[in-house]
C-alpha cells in the first residue's frame, strides 16, 4: 500500500523547509517559478492532499478513523459500530461515522469527503448498489493515495485491503442442517439481500446442506425479493404449499415479517413450521415465539476491524501483506425451532 505523503516528506525530498513547500503549493510569489513547478509536479504525482489542520506539518497522526456503514436500521451494523468505537476509544482514536444508505453515489461522495479531511484510515462495509454495479474505482483510488482501509462483512476480492468477514456459507449450511436434523423435510429460503455477496454465499450454504442430506434443491422454494417487491404476497403464495415446514431467512427483518405471516396463516411454531434467520438482534429474543438465529458476532467484528486498522496505522508498515480475518458464526436455538 503506498504511503500517504506529508509536507515534511516533500520538504525532505527537495531539501527545503516545510514553509517553503507550503508557500509553493499556495503559489506564493516568494518562491521561484522553477521551484514551485517542481514541488507542485511532485505533489500531484504522489497524490498529495492538503490538510485542514497543521498536525500533518509535523507528520503526526490525527487519531481519527472514518467509518462507513450501509444501513443504520440493521442491528448487525449497529453492533459492529459499537465494537469499532470501543476499540477506537481504548487506543485514543476518534470516529467520523457515515451512512451510505445502500447508495453507490453516496458512498463515492463519502469516500471523497473522508479522503480530503484529516483522518488516518477508513473502515467500510459496501453499499448494496456498489456491489450490484461492481464499480470500485473510488475505493482503489483511496488506497492508492495511501489511505489505509479495512472492509468488513460486505467485501470484494477486487479490492486489495484488509478484510473482516464471517463464513456466511458455513453459517447458512449449519442452520439448514439444524432444521433438517430437527425433522424439517422441505425448507424454503427467504432472501431480501440477493444482490449482496453475503446473500449469495448464504444461498450456497443452504443448497450445500440440502445436497449433503440428499434432498433435491427446489428453486421455487428460494424466494428472492427486491427492496420494493411485495414480501407478504410472495411468502403467502409459497407457504400455501402445506408440505413446507421450515424457513431460513437471510436477514433479520425478513424473519420478523415471516413470523407475522406464519402466525397469520395459523401455522403452529415450531411443530408445523420452524424459522431461523441470520443476525442475532435483541428484538428476536422478545418475539412470540422467540426466533432462532445465526449470530455473526457483530461487536467482535467491529473490534477486530478497528484493531487491524489501528495496528496498520501505528506501525506504518506499508509492505505488510493484507489479510482476511474470518469470524465463526454461532447458531442460537430459541422457541421457533424444535430441539434436535
Amino acid at each position: 500500500m503506498p504511503k500517504r505523503i506529508t509536507l515534511k516528506h516533500i520538504a525532505d525530498t527537495f531539501g527545503v523547509s516545510i514553509a517553503t513547500v507550503s508557500k509553493a503549493l499556495s503559489d506564493s510569489y516568494e518562491i521561484s517559478t522553477s521551484t514551485k513547478e517542481k514541488i507542485v509536479a511532485y505533489a500531484r504525482e504522489h497524490n498529495y492532499k492538503s490538510k485542514s489542520i497543521d498536525l500533518s506539518l509535523l507528520s503526526k497522526k490525527t487519531k481519527t478513523i472514518g467509518v462507513i456503514i450501509p444501513n443504520i436500521m440493521n442491528s448487525f451494523f449497529a453492533k459492529v459500530f459499537v465494537g469499532i468505537e470501543a476499540t477506537a476509544n481504548k487506543h485514543g482514536y476518534h470516529l467520523i461515522s457515515c451512512i451510505s444508505n445502500e447508495s453507490y453515489e453516496k458512498e463515492v461522495k463519502t469516500i471523497e469527503l473522508l479522503k480530503s479531511d484529516t483522518l488516518d484510515g477508513i473502515i467500510i462495509s459496501l453499499a448494496e448498489e456498489t456491489q450490484m454495479k461492481q464499480q470500485y474505482a473510488h475505493l482503489k483510488n483511496a488506497i492508492n493515495e495511501g489511505v489505509p482501509m479495512v472492509m468488513f462483512d460486505r467485501v470484494s476480492d477486487k479490492i486489495d485491503c484488509d478484510k473482516v468477514i464471517v463464513n456466511d456459507k458455513v453459517g447458512a449450511f449449519e442452520a439448514t442442517e439444524h432444521l433438517l436434523k430437527t425433522g424439517c423435510k422441505r425448507i424454503a429460503l427467504v432472501s431480501v439481500i440477493d444482490n449482496l455477496s453475503v446473500g449469495k454465499l448464504r444461498v450456497e450454504g443452504y443448497k450445500n446442506a440440502l445436497e449433503k442430506h440428499n434432498i433435491p434443491v427446489e428453486e421455487k422454494l428460494i424466494i428472492r425479493l427486491g427492496r420494493f417487491e411485495d414480501f407478504d404476497t410472495a411468502l403467502k403464495i409459497t407457504l400455501s404449499d402445506k408440505t413446507i415446514d421450515g424457513l431460513l431467512c437471510l436477514e433479520e427483518s425478513a424473519a420478523i415479517n415471516a413470523l407475522r405471516i406464519v402466525n397469520h396463516m395459523k401455522y403452529r411454531i415450531p411443530e408445523e413450521m420452524s424459522i431461523a434467520c441470520f443476525t442475532n438482534g435483541k428484538i428476536l429474543q422478545h418475539l412470540t415465539p422467540s426466533i432462532s438465529a445465526i449470530s455473526q458476532h457483530g461487536k467482535h467484528i467491529g473490534e477486530t476491524a478497528a484493531s487491524i486498522l489501528i495496528d496498520r496505522i501505528e506501525k506504518d508498515d506499508q509492505n505488510k501483506p493484507n489479510a482476511t480475518k474470518v469470524v465463526k458464526t454461532s447458531f442460537i436455538e430459541r422457541e421457533s425451532t424444535r430441539k434436535v
